[in-house]
């Protein structure tokens, strides 16, 4: 009698387990596969804001040091090499003494005087186009 309850313990799964639990896994994915895209979407605009701030404290230094913001033509690049000819830039402003990209690849407009104020900077978000919506989204500093 002990032989058999062991025998059939052994036994494994049915093919008909197997599938439902792999519908089971299936419908479980593709619930929220969407929220966790939408999560990373999200995670990559709040990244693109905080790159911004950190962006607009180097700047801020920058004009404490020479007395004014780099130029549209300097662009972010002044802030890890001085521009010629400028007195008092103690650089470089940057952690990583390079110009990061947005967290879609793409560079970083800076424009200066901006439009909404000193200076203008921003991401176009992952479609890389003015406007759009969710990950799309235009990221500025205004």
């Amino acid at each position: 009698m002990e032989m058999k309850k062991t025998a059939r313990w052994h036994r494994g799964f049915t093919l008909i387990e197997l599938l439902v639990v792999l519908v089971i896994l299936g419908l479980l994915a593709s619930l929220a596969g969407p929220k966790v895209i939408n999560y990373l979407g999200g995670a990559k605009s709040d990244s693109a804001k905080l790159q911004i701030e950190e962006f607009g404290a180097s700047l801020d230094l920058f004009k404490l040091e020479t007395g004014r913001y780099p130029s549209s033509q300097e662009g972010l690049q002044a802030l890890v090499q001085p521009p010629s000819g400028l007195a008092g830039w103690n650089g470089p402003y940057l952690k990583k003494k390079v110009v990061p990209k947005d967290p879609w690849g793409n560079e970083y407009r800076y424009v200066s005087p901006g439009q909404h104020g000193a200076y203008d900077l921003s991401s176009l978000g992952a479609d890389n186009r003015e406007g759009g919506e969710s990950e799309n989204k235009d990221v500025s500093s205004w």
